[in-house]
């Protein structure tokens, strides 16, 4: 199999037209967004960072007495940023409303194959599956945060069918992940490493469309799939992905483990004005700064918008 591209794919132009996919007919996001850093609220900072370094491979750019920013090696920028709160109740089994995980994508096969070599040499369990698009990973931090760990296949294997892009769950090959990886170690999360994708558990997907098609201007990109929608700008596979699986489940409160925010960095002043008068036209409440906005979806999940 073909190595994925070095070029992120959320840096694709949302003026190339893509054979699937569901566009607006106002404002529809640019693709040379980007998700940024998340921000977890957990209930060690010593405990979580050993699991942060050693066993995602992550470096730490900043700490403090009560907080910490992790990043990829050779990477300025973060990708988590951690907070405690002393005590706070880990995630159960069933999964809280709120975050279901982020996805860290790596640059390339090679890397996931070293990172599935690295996590059975440290006995670390893990789900694993092939979506079509990419291979994945997936784990729970120390208080069951949903963390994805992947790679993509090139954009020209991808496959759609009636105006939606296939994406699968099946069988991961971990043996061919092995072999692409050749003899070299993983040394961490490599350079090209980012934030590829956020995923929540949500009480009604109805609502959760309606704030991040019609208010963020994603395109819907898979909806058949049971109890999920998939969106994204520039035909990526997801940049957001929604699901109503945690049925029963509570939405995280103030003591919990849970996430406390997500970023999505626009590429400049006059997207971000374009994604707050769609935002506001489709009845959400914008804040915060100029550069800096912030907003609640319809669940209490706040949403950062930076400009680059």
């Amino acid at each position: 199999m073909r190595n994925s591209p070095k070029v992120p794919l959320w840096s694709v132009d949302t003026t190339i037209e893509i054979p699937y996919g569901v566009a607006l007919s106002g404002h529809r996001m640019a693709g040379a967004m980007r998700l940024g850093p998340v921000h977890l609220q957990i209930a060690n900072l010593a405990r979580s960072l050993d699991y942060y370094q050693r066993t995602l491979g992550m470096k730490v750019l900043e700490r403090g007495e009560h907080g910490a920013v992790l990043g990829a090696w050779e990477e300025p920028g973060p990708l988590v940023v951690l907070h405690e709160r002393a005590g706070a109740t880990p995630v159960p089994r069933r999964g809280r409303l709120g975050l279901y995980h982020f996805a860290i994508l790596l640059p390339d096969r090679p890397s996931l194959g070293r990172f599935v070599k690295h996590l059975a040499d440290s006995g670390v369990h893990a789900g694993m599956s092939d979506h079509a698009v990419s291979e994945a990973i997936y784990l729970y931090d120390p208080d069951g945060l949903g963390i994805e760990v992947y790679a993509d296949r090139p954009r020209e294997l991808w496959r759609s069918e009636n105006q939606q892009l296939v994406l699968a769950l099946d069988p991961l090959d971990v043996e061919g992940l092995v072999r692409e990886a050749g003899d070299d170690l993983w040394q961490g999360m490599p350079a090209g490493t980012t934030m590829g994708h956020i995923h929540f558990f949500v009480p009604d997907l109805a609502r959760a469309e309606a704030f991040h098609h019609q208010g963020l201007g994603l395109d819907k990109i898979a909806w058949s799939y049971p109890g999920a929608l998939f969106l994204s700008a520039g035909g990526y596979h997801h940049h957001v992905a929604v699901n109503t699986w945690a049925h029963g489940a509570e939405p995280a409160g103030p003591s919990d483990a849970r996430l406390l925010e997500w970023t999505i960095e626009l590429p400049g002043p006059e997207e971000a004005d374009a994604v707050t008068r769609s935002l506001a036209d489709a009845g959400a409440e914008v804040g915060g700064e100029p550069g800096a906005r912030t907003v609640l979806d319809p669940f209490g999940n706040l949403l950062r918008l930076t400009t680059s």
